[in-house]
């Protein structure tokens, strides 16, 4: 499933956790379970069923007022609720609640400092820093959380502000990844979420061959995941620490 606009963290406070698409000069609005929206969005394969939180298409969800049939039928092509839903989901905009953007940001947090605490040191020791060492650095540089991306693509940011209070080493490995074509598209958005891409090459076959940096402790978290993704198809070389 195509991924539509970007997600949207709305400062509107709302009710509940929607879908809002605006289209033809009118809104339209249904209100989702936010972590199977998130994943319906990001392509993952859901039933819309267990994303929707009700069959109901809104003008405004929170006053609970219907949008017309005519309304759908002309700018959807359908009345069908569930197939109007399906492309608000795809091409409209999620907006979460504060409670589950704050949700989402503590969750991120205590991964991104699990990471740390596991793939970085103290370079005078080499020894691991105490978790509440980490815990308590995040707190001085007040590190900012974006709940919408994975907290591994956020490591390197929150390492770099908590140099500047704590010395702290992540040492780095470079791993290049030949993933087979009927793969490749589904592991390049893992691979992306991760971050550390250095460089790509896309066969005339569709497979994919990538050079990736990532912190030597998450190698076996990664090479676990794509080889579980692939059915062990993806060829994975370490080439330096």
């Amino acid at each position: 499933m195509g991924i539509g606009r970007p997600m949207s963290m709305d400062k509107e406070r709302v009710s509940f956790n929607l879908s809002r698409l605006k289209k033809g000069g009118k809104n339209f609005e249904v209100v989702v379970d936010p972590d199977n929206a998130i994943a319906f969005k990001k392509g993952n394969e859901i039933d819309i069923h267990d994303v929707l939180k009700g069959e109901h298409v809104f003008t405004d969800a929170k006053k609970g007022v219907f949008a017309p049939e005519n309304d759908m039928k002309s700018l959807f092509n359908s009345s069908d609720p569930i197939k109007v839903a399906e492309i608000i989901l795809k091409t409209g905009e999620i907006q979460l609640t504060t409670e589950y953007r704050d949700k989402l940001r503590e969750e991120k947090k205590k991964r991104i400092i699990g990471l740390i605490q596991r793939n970085a040191a103290d370079p005078k020791t080499m020894l691991p820093h105490p978790l509440t060492r980490i815990e308590n650095a995040f707190e001085q540089v007040k590190c900012k959380i974006d709940e919408m991306k994975s907290a591994e693509e956020q490591v390197d940011e929150v390492v770099k502000a908590l140099r500047t209070v704590l010395p702290i080493k992540i040492d780095q490995v470079l791993m290049q990844l030949h993933v087979p074509p009927q793969y490749a598209h589904q592991a390049y958005g893992v691979i992306k979420r991760g971050g550390g891409i250095k460089q790509e090459t896309w066969g005339n076959d569709g497979s994919l061959v990538v050079k990736i940096e990532i912190p030597a402790g998450m190698q076996d978290e990664v090479t676990g995941k794509l080889n579980e993704m692939t059915h062990g198809g993806v060829d994975i070389k370490i080439l330096g620490e």
